[in-house]
């Protein structure tokens, strides 16, 4: 068995329900499993988009995809809700609520119910969890707030390693996003705090371009495409991602910043309830085995966020791995030729979840995994 079927897992008043893709593999049991459904990890993979844009299909990794299911591991792609108008809470709440619906026996009912004839189901208690960039960033949540909680992390140039930084708090007005030019805020009002608040909820904007007849050809035509990085131009992202307007949190903290300061001190200034949403503070010993991945000359998202929380979860005493693609921007998984030029890399990283997810203390061992 093995295909895809889109999977209903949470009820959003006024919205179409939230979906997940689930990607079946063709797996190999042994034979003491043949009488019985034996249960297969899965890995979890939440997409990038600067948490303002994009759906459980969009920037998709067919590379990790197709690797995870040729070891026999399930791929699941989700939806999640997207700011503005929800926030960083909204969006731990999903998460919260996917793992519940894994772990409740939801999700391996609907599995039966699409395939009668299914050869396995999903083990609750083998899950890991993935993400580019804003999708890097769910992870880190998860790892923080989800139960069952991962038991491997996988981060592609992952946001959030470290939030308190002139990327996220100081405006800017030169380019510094990939080299593109500065955008112009009233091009984007509705968008801007507070007509925000009045945004009609969503958890699915697909990406969207111009085509080559259009002033700038290929120009985004999804104007969520443009916030966050609008919201970084701003130094106004830790605003819309912590929901917290008056006193506008990125203000307080860009005030400590221009001046010498301690991390401390800036970790002090956030509100107790926003604090859930910063990584960085919540890093502990039982972190999941973590791989975390960045190209050296990320504008996006800087090599620097990664590096930030890998140094933190080696002094916690976590397991983890962080590998620096030389040379390369945001998003270089994407790149012409990536399979061929990053082949290895991508056999590491996928090796390190099967290795994990593959160990006997996952419950696993009716699968024969490659």
């Amino acid at each position: 068995m093995s295909g895809c079927v889109s999977i209903p897992w949470k009820e959003v008043k006024g919205e179409e329900a939230m979906l997940l893709d689930l990607y079946l593999p063709e797996v190999h049991l042994s034979p003491e499993a043949q009488t019985r459904l034996p249960q297969i990890p899965a890995v979890i993979y939440f997409h990038g988009g600067g948490m303002t844009v994009g759906d459980r299909k969009s920037w998709f990794p067919l590379w990790l995809q197709q690797r995870i299911n040729s070891a026999g591991i399930a791929f699941i792609s989700t939806d999640y809700s997207l700011l503005p108008p929800a926030s960083g809470h909204q969006i731990v709440r999903d998460i919260q609520d996917l793992f519940g619906f894994l772990s409740t026996g939801q999700m391996n009912d609907c599995l039966k119910a699409a395939f009668p004839q299914t050869k396995f189901l999903i083990n609750p208690n083998a899950l890991a969890v993935a993400g580019s960039s804003a999708g890097g960033l769910c992870s880190y949540l998860a790892a923080i707030h989800a139960s069952p909680r991962p038991i491997a992390l996988l981060s592609m140039y992952g946001m959030g390693g470290d939030f308190l930084t002139p990327h996220y708090l100081i405006p800017k007005s030169k380019p510094f996003f990939r080299g593109r030019e500065i955008l112009d805020p009233k091009d984007y009002e509705e968008f801007l705090y507070p007509r925000s608040e009045s945004l009609p909820k969503t958890h699915c904007s697909p990406l969207a371009y111009h085509d080559k007849s259009y002033v700038i050809p290929g120009f985004p035509a999804n104007p969520r495409m443009l916030l966050s990085r609008l919201y970084l131009q701003m130094g106004t992202y830790l605003d819309y991602w912590t929901g917290d307007q008056s006193p506008r949190v990125s203000s307080l903290l860009r005030d400590v910043l221009k001046r010498p300061h301690e991390e401390k001190e800036l970790e002090q200034i956030i509100p107790s309830p926003h604090r859930g949403l910063f990584p960085q503070f919540n890093v502990s010993s039982d972190w999941p085995p973590s791989f975390l991945c960045h190209g050296s000359d990320d504008s996006a998202v800087p090599l620097a966020e990664s590096q930030h929380i890998y140094d933190q979860l080696q002094k916690a005493g976590a397991s983890v791995q962080l590998e620096i693609v030389q040379g390369k921007e945001h998003s270089f998984d994407y790149e012409f030729g990536a399979e061929r030029i990053h082949g290895d890399l991508f056999d590491r990283i996928s090796r390190f979840l099967v290795l994990t997810l593959g160990s006997r203390e996952t419950g696993c061992s009716d699968v024969i995994l490659s």
